[in-house]
């Protein structure tokens, strides 16, 4: 039979952290964070990070693990979190894995990296295209189309179309391939559990943290991760709560501006994640975190 990894997502704010230290301690657990922000040391208001008093309750991995100014990439992560779910297991303790990144999120089930070799000659060539560019040639050798890939990320298009052009294969023919590979935790068995709340119950926790970020200090905290070079990781700095201080104190927006437009951002963010969520997830039933009563009442059906 094989060993089970414990998966607790939801959107932000829905209230994770909390019910994984319950269940965590009721059930001789350590958590293992896909958060793709925990990783980084001294990003703590902003990310809403679980407080000392709450990392002491339960043990916790890949939380503070690199410097702000540091790139984490999903290579990395698989490697630690498969040494981290190992020493769990090894305890004879269980896994918890708790986030809401979808990009680290899919480690657990499936496939997350190609084995397709970029020459850097292609790469080259691809960069130096503009975008609208890149879209047409990659249109041009997908005639059958291009499966949903999103044509206004210049990001996804430019690595799709180095695919195409190293392999000679269309986008559908690699994803096809891509979707056969065994994933790097193929060999456990996964339970899930996403939270979510009615849309207003989820706003009011949205703007309450907020609240609660920028009275505990957001403005200070992104000034000393500047000094540290946090703005040389795009995945910091631009993250949401980061980049709109960052944007306030370069004058951008408003003081009075920065709080409304974290809110903004997050629903935003919170709408992005309930699409991944139902699109990307296996088949699973959504739990109201406000009706749980227990943390048995996480992982049944």
């Amino acid at each position: 039979m094989p060993s089970v990894i414990h998966v607790l997502t939801g959107p932000t704010a829905v209230g994770k952290t909390e019910w994984a230290l319950r269940w965590a301690e009721d059930n001789q657990a350590e958590i293992v964070s896909c958060d793709s922000l925990l990783f980084y040391r001294g990003m703590d208001i902003g990310t809403a990070k679980p407080t000392a008093e709450e990392l002491s309750r339960v043990p916790h991995h890949l939380v503070d693990v690199c410097l702000p100014s540091e790139r984490m990439d999903v290579a990395a992560y698989v490697g630690l979190a498969r040494k981290a779910v190992e020493g769990i297991l090894g305890r004879e303790r269980r896994v918890l894995v708790v986030g809401g990144s979808g990009f680290y999120l899919r480690t657990f089930l499936g496939p997350v990296t190609d084995e397709v070799e970029i020459p850097p000659e292609v790469r080259q060539r691809v960069d130096s295209l503009p975008a609208a560019e890149a879209l047409a040639r990659l249109r041009e050798l997908n005639p059958q189309g291009l499966g949903g890939l999103d044509e206004s990320n210049p990001r996804r298009v430019a690595r799709a179309l180095e695919r195409c052009l190293a392999t000679g294969r269309t986008v559908l023919d690699l994803r096809a391939a891509f979707a056969r590979q065994r994933g790097p935790f193929a060999d456990f068995e996964v339970r899930l559990c996403r939270l979510d709340r009615e849309p207003t119950d989820l706003e009011r926790r949205i703007e309450r943290r907020v609240d609660e970020m920028l009275s505990a200090g957001l403005v200070e905290e992104v000034r000393k991760l500047r000094g540290m070079g946090f703005e040389s990781n795009p995945s910091a700095a631009g993250a949401i709560g980061y980049r709109e201080t960052l944007a306030m104190l370069e004058g951008q927006i408003p003081a009075a501006g920065l709080g409304g437009a974290i809110v903004r951002n997050t629903r935003a963010l919170v709408k992005k994640q309930r699409t991944w969520f139902r699109t990307q997830l296996p088949p699973h039933r959504p739990v109201n975190a406000a009706d749980i009563l227990a943390p048995s009442d996480l992982f049944v059906g």
